[in-house]
């Protein structure tokens, strides 16, 4: 009880610099969790996010943004394949679903994306759940009607009954509006999926659209496949990707969006070496702050030997001084935390339409604390030798 009380008279007398260094170890050890617990959520998130599909067909291009424009309405359509050959890959024998998509507009910057009443009805996005309204009803493949994704619903405070007219191009122009009127007619309930963001009408009313190349009219964007097995992947993979020059089977879809946390991996070690440094820095902090201030707790080190307490209390008051205010460090981590990810998992819905799971747990949670704790207590080791080896009749030997 003795040591603890000196601890904490020792702490409440340096407010200022506990408060400080506590918060060094804070911000440390909150970007520290943050860091590793968004590389590793939104990368297997990112990977099992395939709408339901093992494959796309498009023109020729890049895998990558092929998936990512068709599955995730991100980047730019990389061109328009004929009707024809989505009515060929429709009717193989390997394919269990294939659903068009046609894009190329927006409503002030959120996608539009023309398809197939199939996609709600059949597809199952994920293992036992299918697209479902919250409220209305599938729209009509023959009429200017809409249904949007909860999300852009939300954000644009649209209901049922809404009407607006479709912009030309994936980025907003004001210049560039359609004539055409559309009605809202559905609202999907939530799936936590790139799905939420997208405002879904007819595929023929995008096809025909005033002020598109009439050639689009015989075109889609892409095709969705679900196979019934593997190794028709392979099979298509082969006939599509080797045998064929014009167009591109991007397949397996999380294999894919795989290869672009590969390329950005680089971004995460930079982010984990600021972090590392941070951590560095506060217990180096720890190791200053109590150091610097044992010049004037010297007097008040020598008097407690003088009254007996030993060397090894002194010791260990100085090490669990600095071990306290790592675990202050440690605690205010997560409120750190908890604020980082609300705002980073917000964007990355906002931008992709994918949900990070806040409470999920990850090792790092435990372990990166631990450390904040283990570097601040290691910083405290030197001042405590400084303790350890005050003198206490030249400490409080009279001045002549």
């Amino acid at each position: 009880m003795t040591l603890l009380l000196i601890v904490y008279r020792s702490l409440r007398q340096h407010a200022l610099s506990t408060v400080v260094t506590a918060c060094s170890l804070a911000l440390a050890a909150g970007l520290l969790m943050t860091v590793w617990v968004v590389k590793t959520q939104s990368q297997r998130t990112f990977t099992q996010t395939t709408a339901g599909f093992d494959a796309v067909l498009g023109v020729r291009g890049s895998k990558l943004q092929l998936v990512l424009n068709a599955i995730f309405h991100l980047e730019a359509s990389p061109g328009n394949l004929a009707w024809t050959d989505y009515e060929q890959i429709k009717r193989h024998p390997a394919i269990k679903t294939a659903i068009p998509i046609a894009v190329g507009d927006n409503f002030h910057g959120w996608r539009i994306v023309g398809t197939v009443p199939e996609l709600f009805s059949e597809v199952e996005y994920t293992t036992g759940k299918k697209y479902a309204l919250r409220v209305g009803r599938l729209f009509d493949p023959a009429k200017n009607e809409a249904v949007v994704g909860s999300f852009a619903a939300q954000k644009l405070g649209w209901k049922v009954g809404t009407t607006f007219h479709p912009f030309h191009g994936l980025a907003f122009d004001e210049q560039s509006q359609h004539e055409e009127l559309y009605t809202v007619v559905g609202i999907l309930a939530p799936s936590n999926t790139p799905a939420d963001r997208v405002i879904w009408t007819p595929l023929e009313g995008v096809q025909t659209m005033s002020g598109h190349n009439p050639a689009a009219a015989t075109e889609v964007s892409a095709v969705l496949i679900q196979l019934r097995s593997p190794t028709a992947g392979f099979m298509l993979d082969l006939m599509y990707n080797r045998q064929d020059t014009r167009l591109t089977f991007a397949y397996p879809v999380g294999a894919i969006v795989g290869e672009l946390f590969a390329k950005i991996g680089w971004f995460d070690r930079v982010l984990s070496l600021v972090a590392y440094l941070v951590a560095l820095v506060a217990a180096g902090s720890v190791l200053a702050s109590i150091y610097a201030s044992m010049n004037a707790r010297r007097r008040d080190i020598a008097i407690l030997r003088a009254l007996g307490a030993h060397r090894r209390t002194v010791f260990g008051a100085v090490v669990t001084e600095a071990a306290a205010i790592g675990v202050l460090g440690a605690a205010g981590g997560f409120v750190v935390y908890f604020a980082l990810m609300i705002v980073v998992s917000n964007v990355i819905r906002a931008q992709t339409g994918v949900v990070l799971n806040l409470n999920a747990w990850q090792a790092i949670l435990w372990i990166g604390p631990l450390v904040m704790i283990a570097l601040a207590t290691g910083g405290g080791v030197v001042p405590a030798f400084k303790a350890y080896r005050i003198s206490v009749a030249e400490t409080l030997a009279p001045i002549s």
